[in-house]
C-alpha cells in the first residue's frame, strides 16, 4: 500500500510483520520484568524543542503537573536522552537536525509526536517546506493528538509509552534498525544531498557495530 504525501516517489510502505509489529510471544521473565519496570520509571526527555508544542514541555516539569513523579526527566545531550519528542511541525531544515539527534540517541529508545502536524502536517499541511507524516523518516512510538496538547495530555502519553515499556512490545528503534534501507530512502528524498553521513547508515548495516 502506497499513502499519499508532500512528496512522490516514496518507496512502499512495509507491512506490519516486517515493522514488528506484533506483541512479544510468551510473557517476560521475572529479570526482564524488573529490568522494563527500571527502564519505564527512568524517561529521559531530550531538552530539544522542535516546534511551537515544545512550549507545553515547560509547565510538565512544574510543581504543577510533577512529571519526576513518573520518572520523567530532561536530558541535555541526546547521548543522555531516552525519549525524543518531536514537539510539532517538522521544517525540512529541522528534519535533519531531528534525524542526527535521534541517530545518537542510545537504545533502547522512543519517539513521541505531539500534535497534529507530526500527524498530517496540521495547519502547515499546505507548505512546501512542512515535513508530514513524520514516521515516515523516524520510527514513532505514540501519538498524542491535538494542537496542541495539553500537559495532561502530554502525561497520558508519556503513562501509554511507559506501559508499552513494561510489556516488552517491540519498539520503534528496533524497526528503524530492521528497516534503515526503507527509513534512508525516504529521507534521502526530502534531504537530497543533505543527507547525514554514510558512516551513520554504514552502523546501522554492520548490526549496531562500531
Amino acid at each position: 500500500m502506497y499513502r499519499h504525501s508532500h512528496c512522490e516517489g516514496f518507496q512502499q510502505d512495509p507491512t506490519a510483520q516486517e515493522l514488528g509489529l506484533a506483541g512479544p510471544e510468551g510473557g517476560l521473565g521475572p529479570l526482564e520484568q524488573l529490568v522494563a519496570w527500571m527502564r519505564k520509571r527512568s524517561l529521559f526527555v531530550l531538552a530539544f524543542g522542535t516546534g511551537c508544542g515544545a512550549i507545553e514541555m515547560r509547565p510538565l516539569m512544574t510543581s504543577r503537573f510533577d512529571a519526576e513523579r513518573f520518572g520523567i526527566v530532561n536530558a541535555a545531550t541526546p547521548r543522555q536522552a531516552d525519549v525524543l519528542v518531536i514537539s510539532g511541525y517538522l521544517a525540512i531544515k529541522t528534519l535533519k537536525r531531528v534525524i542526527r539527534s535521534y541517530e545518537q540517541m542510545q537504545e533502547p529508545k522512543y519517539v513521541i509526536a505531539l500534535g497534529s502536524c507530526t500527524i498530517n502536517g496540521g495547519m502547515y499541511w499546505d507548505s512546501y517546506n512542512t515535513v508530514k507524516q513524520v514516521d515516515r523518516y523516524l520510527p514513532v512510538d505514540m501519538y498524542i493528538n491535538g494542537c496542541m496538547p495539553r500537559p495532561e495530555a502530554l502525561i497520558e502519553g508519556f503513562v501509554a509509552l511507559q506501559g508499552r515499556i513494561a510489556r516488552g512490545e517491540p519498539a520503534g528503534y528496533q524497526r528503524y534498525r530492521e528497516q534503515i534501507d526503507w527509513y534512508k530512502a525516504n529521507q534521502r528524498r526530502v534531504l537530497g544531498d543533505n543527507m547525514l553521513p554514510d558512516y551513520t547508515y554504514d552502523w546501522y548495516h554492520a548490526g549496531g557495530i562500531a
